[in-house]
């Protein structure tokens, strides 16, 4: 009807003068003009949020960051990334709508001088207001305070138990470098280990010049290389060479490796990674820095990748999975692996890294994931006493019976006794699983040459193949750091059976071109400690000899470990050695090998390291003191009743 009485239409039976209809459209707009004319002319948008929108306060839009403030945090210590979700900016912006809307809220309409006071007070506070503020950390009280709160947290630990890091070097039996930081009194002993020095910072140097941050360094084309296997985690050869570094005393560059984890390790990755090499690498790597410096940077970041691996416990056995997303937790088998099996070399090596992060945060979370691990495996029925290399982590059962020392299975054996060590020798499960093993292996796969090499051969559902490969090397060192503590009748054969399989080891080198070993060696068809397929001619600056050569110094003080270690040195100079790093070479029985372009990390935290250390006093990092995990990195022995106080505390403090 309203429309009916404008202009240009009808006013047919109306009967209204044109002054009458005047004065009724004028009456009509000032009453719209007063009711509505409040929400658009308003100075303060906050007021139409409380009519229309009440919740609209804690919906306030994130404010991006500029490029100094992204640059800031990239600085920062990445557990400030926890607070991603509550920035300082988001809470000054909620603040000050709050207030406002406080201060515009009358209970009632009251005098209209009262209104005008709020619409003044409204109009300062808009002419006040600050331009979008930019997210920066120890802005916001409450930010800040969280911030102090889970730096105490970290030093405690979540559950409440906190890590002394005094307390623990007291526990220590011995310094960790030294009375004189491991320096032999053997001029040409200490010769040689300069040598070893110099080759680290030579690799050093030229990673830091054109790898820095990558993964590996690429010396042929001097370049970085990333590669998939971490899932966008960077800086795997910095991680790695930590301890390296510190143990050989190269401190400023110890000071640059500290500097970019702190500032540039980011473990907000979304890609999928190995769990098996991102927890001996990373957690392992970081652990180790931790321990021998105390730098609560380590820790944390340490802490941070523990609590992304967790996920991938979650499966109807708790046996994980061999591949994890860092962003998403979710985890799945490797695609080559049978069935969807989990790999005994994977799940059964994570053990001295998580004990360890239980140490350090008091969550018992992490031990308690590895020990149901164990348990699993301590139940389930062995074929021969025999742990094959695959399992399903969904059915709990073996899904082939393929059993091997080296790849695959290898690292599972070395954690049961170094388990059984780390533990101040109190974890009796770990030990008795251990010998029950080595037993298994030497009735079923320990084999002597016609030739007279003792070897360690591959099981494959009741069938031998006569082939040992160079991961399988590690078993020396493992079998001799184990011998002591087996039945006392044993302790011989047990340090003969690590010398026998050392020997066969180094005869693998020694038998090629180079005087570097093969991926992996046969005893067949006439030939012995020799590769016969091309494809396992390759050498990529392993680790495991030189490591068992180490192991075998210690225990035994035979100076030959010390000249093969010397043989290897020399070849490594020779054919490894190129312009802008080492790398790993194509055929070891060839003189003019083709390099393969590529300086692994572990070259730098286990291959240089355990050759250091061959050529140091037994005091730096002695092994009443220490464990190494699968990648060289050093934990310390867990002595409980010291760190709580007890006498066992004395009684080492006397010593």
């Amino acid at each position: 009807m309203f429309f009916r009485k404008l202009p240009g239409v009808s006013a047919s039976g109306m009967g209204l003068r044109l002054s009458q209809k005047f004065i009724f459209l004028l009456f009509l707009s000032g009453l719209v003009t007063l009711c509505f004319g409040a929400l658009f002319f308003l100075p303060d948008s906050a007021r139409i949020k409380r009519i229309f929108l009440p919740r609209a306060d804690s919906q306030t839009p994130a404010v991006e960051p500029d490029t100094t403030a992204k640059q800031h945090s990239k600085k920062s210590d990445k557990s400030h990334d926890h607070f991603k979700e509550i920035t300082p900016a988001k809470a000054v912006t909620s603040a000050k709508i709050k207030a406002i809307s406080q201060k515009s809220s009358p209970t009632s309409e009251k005098k209209d001088a009262e209104k005008l006071t709020v619409k003044k007070q409204e109009d300062q506070n808009e002419s006040k207001r600050p331009p979008p503020v930019k997210p920066r950390f120890a802005v916001s009280k409450p930010v800040e305070q969280e911030m102090e709160r889970r730096t105490v947290s970290s030093k405690k630990g979540k559950h409440g138990s906190p890590f002394d890091y005094e307390k623990f070097r007291q526990c220590l039996q011995k310094p960790i470098l030294g009375a004189e930081n491991g320096q032999p009194s053997d001029p040409q002993t200490r010769e040689r280990r300069e040598k070893v020095k110099e080759m680290m910072k030579f690799s050093w140097d030229n990673y830091k010049t054109y790898a820095w941050g990558k993964n590996e360094l690429q010396p042929l084309t001097r370049n970085g290389h990333v590669g998939n296997m971490f899932g966008g985690l960077r800086g795997a050869s910095i991680v790695d060479s930590l301890d390296t570094l510190y143990i050989m005393g190269m401190l400023e560059e110890f000071e640059e490796a500290k500097s970019w984890v702190e500032k540039e390790l980011d473990m907000n990755s979304n890609g999928e990674a190995s769990l098996f090499e991102v927890n001996i690498r990373y957690v392992g790597g970081l652990l180790s820095a931790y321990y021998l410096t105390g730098e609560e940077v380590f820790k944390k970041k340490a802490i941070e990748l523990g609590e992304k691996l967790l996920p991938v416990f979650n499966t109807p056995t708790g046996i994980p999975r061999g591949v994890i997303n860092l962003g998403s937790g979710t985890s799945w088998s490797w695609g080559w692996a049978s069935a969807g099996s989990s790999i005994l070399a994977e799940f059964g090596t994570l053990h001295l890294e998580f004990v360890h992060l239980t140490e350090v945060t008091g969550n018992p979370t992490y031990s308690e994931k590895v020990m149901n691990i164990r348990n699993v495996l301590n139940k389930i029925e062995k074929p021969h006493g025999l742990y094959p290399n695959f399992l399903s982590p969904v059915t709990g059962n073996w899904v082939q019976h393929h059993v091997s020392i080296g790849g695959l299975g290898d690292s599972f054996y070395e954690y049961l006794i170094k388990s059984y060590l780390m533990s101040d020798k109190r974890d009796e499960q770990a030990k008795k699983m251990y010998y029950d093993a080595l037993e298994a292996i030497e009735t079923n796969l320990v084999q002597k040459s016609p030739g007279g090499l003792t070897y360690i051969a591959e099981w494959r559902g009741g069938v031998l193949d006569h082939k040992m490969g160079h991961l399988a090397c590690f078993s020396g060192g493992m079998i001799g750091i184990g011998a002591d503590d087996g039945e006392p009748e044993q302790r011989k054969h047990h340090m003969d059976l690590a010398a026998e399989i050392t020997h066969t080891c180094h005869e693998s080198y020694a038998r090629t071109a180079t005087k570097l070993g093969p991926e992996a060696f046969r005893f067949d068809s006439g030939v012995e400690a020799t590769a016969t397929r091309m494809s396992d001619r390759y050498y990529i600056l392993r680790p495991e000899v030189v490591e068992s050569y180490m192991y075998m110094w210690r225990l035994t003080h035979d100076p030959k470990y010390r000249e093969w270690g010397w043989e290897a040195i020399q070849a490594l100079e020779k054919y490894c050695r190129v312009d802008k790093g080492f790398t790993g070479i194509r055929d070891v029985y060839t003189t003019s090998p083709s390099p393969d372009n590529m300086q692994q990390s572990f070259f730098l935290a286990e291959t240089l390291k355990y050759l250091y250390l061959l050529f140091s006093d037994d005091d730096l990092l002695p092994l009443d003191d220490w464990v190494f995990n699968t990648e060289a990195h050093p934990l310390p022995v867990i002595r409980t009743e010291c760190m709580q106080g007890g006498e066992a505390g004395k009684i080492q403090q006397q010593q």
